[in-house]
């Protein structure tokens, strides 16, 4: 497996839909043990707006992602109605120009996503935010893309990259959001946001290898 038709991805994004619906209650579950307990609501309620939009017609991989990140940036509450948008958005934005999405080119659409988000927020890799998940997952498929790694060996060690990631949060202390007034206190507990990341990408990942099976 070496590519995907960027044309033919909207199974991908109905699966990462699938995954935020499937784990809502899971997530809001997680956000409410040091948080204020809407993130899986709120992200459940963009995401299947989101699937309902495109349910009766044809969306390629970028288009699909770039409607996504318009609609979380605007219609779901808190912070990570922008940041979720602004990661679909770029990614959107770089893989537009793509017909076909391999190694090289989904790497460069998750560290486009990456950089363009260090521009709105100060987090960075250790202050327990979804940064945790999706700076490790980049990191992983910027080294498949340079050795050049097979689509499919790429996509797992993303998702063990991101999983690793999520873990670490865990032991983290909260720098940033309503979490971060807990000081200590926030430490022992997953962070939500880097939670959602890893469901999604975990859910990409699995959509694209199904997709090119």
């Amino acid at each position: 497996m070496s590519a995907f038709k960027n044309s033919g991805g909207k199974t991908v994004l109905l699966k990462m839909a699938e995954a935020v619906q499937k784990n809502k209650d899971y997530l809001s579950e997680v956000d409410g043990l040091i948080g204020d307990g809407d993130h899986g609501m709120n992200m459940n309620k963009g995401f299947t707006m989101f699937a309902e939009s495109i349910a009766g017609r044809e969306a390629g991989f970028t288009e699909g992602l770039d409607e996504l990140g318009n609609l979380l940036f605007s219609k779901i509450g808190g912070s990570m109605g922008p940041i979720y948008g602004t990661i679909f958005m770029q990614m959107a934005e770089t893989g537009s120009e793509y017909d076909e999405i391999g190694t090289s080119e989904l790497a460069a659409m998750l560290r486009s996503s990456l950089l363009a988000l260090y521009d709105i927020v100060e987090a960075r890799p250790g202050d327990k935010t979804l940064i945790d998940t999706l700076a490790p997952a980049c990191d992983a498929m910027d080294a498949a893309a340079e050795q050049e790694t097979d689509l499919a060996a790429a996509l797992a060690g993303l998702k063990e990259a991101a999983a690793l990631g999520w873990e670490s949060t865990k032991d983290l202390e909260a720098k940033f959001g309503r979490s971060s007034r807990l000081g200590e206190r926030s430490k022992g507990v997953h962070d939500a946001g880097a939670t959602s990341c890893r469901i999604i990408l975990e859910a990409m990942a699995d959509g694209i290898t199904e997709l090119c099976a």
